[in-house]
């Protein structure tokens, strides 16, 4: 501590005075520099080039990393700073990654206290799944088709040709998006923001059709477009802060349909194609606003609301393509849905400080989806194969939330910190079988500074949801079981709680040790879930051994569980089902200046192993499905060396592994199921190494 700062500065002043203003203004400080300015003037920045290399191919690596392909990649990145000597004008810059498919800029320009304008680019790899092959042909299109006189259609698929008709595809998406905003401070008080933003989405994914007894795999396309903007104004005093806007969202979906070459023989005539609706075009507007009010010193206010509006008028498809049907199929009761959703969104807070140390919340929130959409009545036809006896209609489910908190902080005696509350939520439901559903939440928190290097914090919660009558949900066609209660809507008590430990055992050691739990029962549920259990340790730990040298290590391992009954009977339970899912995770970073302010090293590890096992009895001694096994392996080490005060080197080697089996996809090839034709991927396993080599150059 340099406690003897005050004194200098005191001693100056009263130089200064004595000087008188004459000398005083004499003084040049044209050569004075201010060192804890938080932006230097002028132009600064970064730019790092070099290049890279991934060790091998792989679709599960390169999700959301853009490194699925083997071999160089270029490395690219940096930043621009500039802040004017006069005016208050200013740039920033950032790129990242622009030499994979993971790239992005971002831009932000503007004059202090007047305006800024914000600009952006970014774009991001979504791989669903690795090893796909399929015979159809018209990948990413709107219509697939089978080679034709190579042996399609047939009766299953051990009579299909596949072996010279598979061809491998790459299942994914690419995500754009483009970024255009600001905002402009007008009038005294008023701020005015808006923004524009785009997202492109292109590629293809895993779906499925069905035609009757059989199925198929089959590559989606995707090739769509949301649009979304935003403007909004805002009006601050010191006891008030207003913001009223308006957004507008907008999809389009560039392909409506998707129609595919039925790869199984016909089942009855006509039947040798299918087609299903893609996603529908929609638009969704929303007036919004908020408003806090100091009412007092100790009292305050504020309220939220939101009010918007959902359409979706795509028009229909017709309702079979199967020219045979066709002609006894009746007519769509009308060319398009015509949907319409209202919601609202309300929320009232109220906060208070009665007395020190004591803080009282109260708030009230409303959540409304009002579904609009008109019933009609619609034929029924089943996989482009036959009628049905009795059409169906559409289900306009509408839900209501309000939900009522009422909490208060204490802090004290000593270093005591309390924190407790009741929640409440009340549901309605329209078109399913319970029409309320109403749960209450008791928590409490506490803390406190037991010893010196020793801080201690607990919490508890306790919840009990229950509902009105219980009923059967006709609306959907089939039928279900009077005694099942799905989890959703079902009675249920919950308890949670968990503690948590930090311990300074040194100046240079600290740990962390924590525990949690949650219990769920649901008694009530003769048929559906029965109870779900999870628990959870974990511990940190952080060594400062030197200056130079810092470690921190965590280790965290979580159980959950669950069990449900079901009939197959559709009567009283004759079956139980039983899931058990186990994580495990350890993770070391080091960081360590080899050589102060010349050579930086470092490096992360992280371990993780998951399991999955689940059991169905039905009292006559099944086996177990085989245990689901994830295990990911990552370590990365990393180093900085100084050339210059302006130039640096910096090099990093990352090495992963990963290891999947999955009973679902491993051995399920194209043709293991007759009856279903699947893109036969297995259960990703890789070891990837990527080697980074760049130079760094500060101006």
């Amino acid at each position: 501590m340099n406690s003897h700062t005050p004194v200098f500065l005191l001693a100056a002043l009263g130089l200064l005075s004595v000087l008188g203003p004459a000398q005083a203004a004499a003084a040049d400080t044209s050569e004075w520099k201010c060192e804890t300015c938080p932006y230097p003037k002028g132009t600064s920045g970064t730019v790092e080039a070099g290049v890279g290399n991934v060790s091998d191919d792989s679709r599960k690596f390169g999700d959301y990393t853009g490194l699925e392909k083997k071999g160089a990649f270029a490395v690219l990145d940096g930043t621009v700073s500039h802040r004017s000597e006069a005016g208050g004008y200013w740039a920033d810059l950032r790129a990242s990654d622009l030499g994979l498919d993971t790239r992005s800029v971002f831009g932000r320009a503007g004059r202090e206290g007047l305006y800024t304008l914000r600009l952006g680019y970014s774009q991001i790899p979504r791989w669903t799944t690795e090893g796909a092959a399929t015979p159809f042909l018209g990948v990413g299109s709107d219509t697939l088709t089978l080679p034709v006189g190579a042996g399609f259609p047939a009766g299953t698929t051990a009579g299909m040709p596949l072996t010279t008709t598979l061809q491998p595809i790459e299942l994914g998406t690419k995500r754009q998006r483009y970024q255009l905003g600001g905002s402009f401070v007008g009038l005294d008080r008023w701020v005015f923001q808006a923004s524009l933003r785009r997202d492109v989405r292109d590629g293809t994914q895993v779906g499925a059709s069905s035609l009757f007894s059989s199925a198929a795999q089959l590559p989606f396309p995707v090739d769509q477009t949301t649009d979304q903007f935003e403007v909004s104004a805002s009006y601050s005093t010191a006891r008030l802060q207003a913001t009223l806007g308006y957004s507008l969202s907008q999809f389009r979906n560039n392909l409506e349909s998707l129609t595919w070459d039925n790869p199984f023989t016909p089942v009855v005539a006509g039947a040798s194609r299918g087609r299903l609706a893609l996603a529908p075009d929609n638009r969704f507007e929303q007036f919004f606003g908020s408003a806090g009010y100091q009412i007092t010193p100790m009292i305050r206010a504020s309220a939220d609301f939101a009010l918007g509006r959902s359409k979706q008028d795509q028009a229909f498809l017709p309702s079979t393509i199967n020219a045979t049907l066709a002609p006894g199929v009746p007519a769509l009761p009308a060319s398009a849905l015509d949907g319409r959703v209202n919601t609202y969104v309300g929320n009232v807070r109220v906060t208070a400080t009665p007395m020190p140390g004591l803080r009282v919340n109260a708030s009230w929130s409303h959540d409304e989806r009002d579904n609009r959409t008109g019933i009609a009545s619609y034929p029924q036809v089943a996989t482009d194969m036959f009628l049905a006896a009795t059409p169906r209609s559409n289900t306009p489910f509408s839900t209501t939330l309000d939900r009522f908190k009422l909490g208060a902080d204490y802090r004290g005696p000593g270093t005591w910190k309390f924190a407790a509350g009741i929640d409440h939520e009340l549901r309605d439901r329209s078109f399913t079988e319970v029409v309320e559903t109403r749960e209450t939440t008791l928590w409490g928190r506490a803390s406190v500074q037991a010893r010196d290097n020793l801080t201690l914090s607990g919490k508890l919660a306790h919840s009990e949801r229950d509902h009105s009558t219980y009923g059967v949900a006709v609306w959907f066609g089939a039928p279900e079981n009077p005694l099942l209660r799905k989890f959703n809507l079902a009675s249920r008590t919950r308890d949670s709680g968990g503690l948590r430990a930090d311990i300074t055992v040194s100046e240079q050691v600290s740990v962390g040790l924590a525990a949690d739990f949650a219990n769920d029962d649901y008694d009530e549920s003769l048929v559906g879930l029965k109870e779900a259990r999870s628990a959870s340790v974990a511990a940190d730990v952080s060594f400062n051994l030197s200056e130079a040298t810092q470690i921190t290590g965590y280790v965290h391992s979580e159980r959950i569980r669950s069990r449900q009954d079901g009939s197959i009977a559709f009567a009283a339970p004759d079956w139980s089902g039983r899931v058990k899912d186990r994580f495990e995770m350890l993770g070391l970073g080091v960081r360590h200046a080899a050589i102060p302010d010349k050579l930086d090293v470092g490096a992360d590890v992280s371990l993780s192993r998951s399991r999955s096992d689940v059991a169905v009895q039905t009292g006559v001694g099944e086996p177990a499905f085989p245990t689901q096994k994830v295990s990911v392996d990552s370590v990365r080490v990393y180093a900085t060396y100084k050339l210059t005060e302006r130039m640096s080197i910096t090099g990093s080697l990352w090495h992963e592994e990963y290891d999947a089996q999955d009973w679902r996809l491993d051995g399920v090839l194209p043709a293991t199921a007759p009856d279903l034709l699947t893109f036969g991927q297995q259960a990703p396993k890789y070891k990837v190494d990527v080697l980074r080599l760049a130079l760094r150059y500060r101006f």
